[in-house]
């Protein structure tokens, strides 16, 4: 575990140390982030002041769960950048870089890239989490710990359905719009509250698309303890988190070497 964390560590210096190569164009894509996610919740300010509240939340809700979103879907994209385009990496052959080396594959292959628009998500994860704590008036170390692993959680499932999803190129081949319209999905629904959902389509955002373990759970959590919502955070983090990695294994029997071993300095 240790050799893992360390070669992980390694390989975000390695990708920071890149981006800072153009710091220009990275600061660019982290501001114009930051802005995009702000226009995104100007919706919801106008929406909340027309409705105080719907079916139990209010806007100071959106503000924690934006906050426990942007930050997991930051940091998970930033440290693991391939998780967006894994599916290209399969279906092109790119994997046997990382198959020839003594690493775990899907580790490496996740990490050896960071995404720099997503810093700016990150950032505006943490001002969102800020600007709600200091409005709800009940701010404590706890709470701050609460956000802490809700966007842990957040990061494990947000990343383990990606990999799930585009493991399904070991056997269907390259499906880019599968992979565009399932990461489209679990972030929209994750932006909105768990309560406008009923029946069927609740059963489906904790299971098929998971977008209710990545926002509305996690952020129900930070705003106040609850000892059944940690359970199932934890749960359903470990649960994905286990099954992404035996399927993208499992479907690693079936990969075809595109030929692609190089060395890379």
């Amino acid at each position: 575990m240790t050799r893992h964390l360390s070669f992980l560590l390694a390989l975000w210096k390695a990708n920071l140390i890149s981006a800072m190569e153009y710091r220009v164009s990275f600061l660019t894509q982290v501001v114009g982030m930051m802005l995009n996610n702000a226009f995104y919740f100007v919706f919801w300010i106008i929406f909340f002041d027309r409705f105080e509240q719907v079916r139990g939340w209010n806007l100071l809700d959106m503000f924690f769960l934006f906050g426990v979103v942007a930050t997991g879907f930051g940091a998970g994209t930033y440290l693991f950048g391939n998780a967006i385009r894994l599916s290209s990496l399969i279906a092109e052959g790119q994997l046997d870089y990382y198959l020839s080396l003594p690493r775990p594959v899907l580790l490496h292959a996740l990490a050896s890239r960071s995404n720099a628009s997503s810093a700016g998500d990150f950032t505006y994860g943490l001002l969102s989490f800020a600007a709600a704590a200091f409005y709800s008036d009940t701010f404590s170390g706890l709470m701050l710990l609460r956000f802490l692993l809700a966007s842990l959680a957040a990061v494990a499932v947000l990343i383990s359905f990606l990999v799930l999803v585009q493991s399904l190129t070991f056997w269907i081949g390259n499906a880019p719009m599968l992979t565009q319209n399932a990461f489209n999905a679990i972030i929209t629904f994750s932006l909105y509250p768990i309560t406008l959902f009923d029946g069927t389509a609740k059963l489906l955002l904790f299971t098929l698309v998971p977008a209710a373990f990545i926002g509305a759970l996690p952020a129900e959590f930070v705003r106040q303890f609850d000892l059944g919502q940690l359970a199932q955070i934890c749960g359903g983090s470990v649960i994905f988190l286990s099954l992404a990695v035996f399927v993208f294994y499992r479907g690693l029997r079936r990969y075809e070497s595109g030929s692609a071993i190089q060395v890379r300095t």
